[in-house]
């Protein structure tokens, strides 16, 4: 299975390096996987506009389900608007089972949970930090009692390993080691997360591979071939 994956264009601002990137592709997949803050915090009518050119770009060129998670920059308040006027199947700590190649695969996909709220999260969202333990133990009880292949699509880093080059005093603020532990309890195939604009583009938890698909961290589309991936030695060493 092949995947075409990336987040974090915030567009308008990678909007045009994003299209670009489009434009140079054409090696075929199976799945478009979205992870989050494609579009830069706005207000309501304009992050929809922004969704719909984003979605507009993949229109005629891959005929594939196209599967998203929401970032932080899309406010609960926008949710289901942009679930409404925008093809992209949104998952909210939900998840979806597809047929890929004969295959049966889950995909579970969550804005994601981040070990210390942020300042503003705090301020803001009071229940903020049960959200997250909410969002940890769904991800936590799906992914467990499922038996297939299994991807875990979340935001925000569900892991501190991808946080590399990110400022280490930063790192709760940026990712979860909570949802770290659901990887090592259930052992998703594949993780894929956004968010970390100046991570590392890939790690090992254990031998589950953890891709950061963020535009500005790799400067291009991201293709998981996941026929290719064989289990890393970290552990090891």
């Amino acid at each position: 299975m092949r995947i075409l994956a990336c987040s974090d264009i915030h567009s308008p601002i990678f909007y045009q390096e994003f299209i670009k990137s489009l434009e140079s592709f054409s090696e075929k997949v199976d799945l478009i996987l979205l992870a989050g803050d494609m579009v830069e915090r706005d207000t309501l009518e304009k992050e929809v506009e922004e969704y719909r050119k984003i979605y507009n770009s993949f229109f005629g060129k891959f005929f594939v389900p196209i599967v998203a998670v929401f970032g932080n920059t899309e406010f609960e308040e926008y949710r289901e608007r942009i679930k409404k006027e925008v093809g992209i199947r949104f998952l909210d700590d939900q998840s979806i089972e597809l047929k890929i190649e004969e295959k049966s695969v889950l995909i579970f996909g969550t804005t994601g949970s981040l070990d210390e709220p942020t300042r503003w999260q705090k301020t803001h969202l009071p229940n903020i930090t049960q959200i997250y333990k909410a969002r940890v133990e769904k991800a936590r009880s799906c992914l467990k009692s499922y038996k297939g292949f299994k991807i875990l699509l979340t935001h925000y880093a569900p892991t501190y390993k991808t946080l590399e080059g990110e400022n280490p005093l930063f790192y709760s603020n940026l990712g979860s080691l909570e949802m770290e532990k659901v990887i090592l309890e259930t052992r998703p195939n594949l993780v894929i997360h956004g968010h970390a604009h100046l991570g590392k583009r890939f790690a090992w938890i254990d031998t589950v591979p953890v891709y950061n698909v963020a535009f500005p961290a790799n400067k291009n589309l991201v293709i998981i071939d996941t026929e290719k991936i064989k289990p890393g030695l970290q552990k090891f060493v």
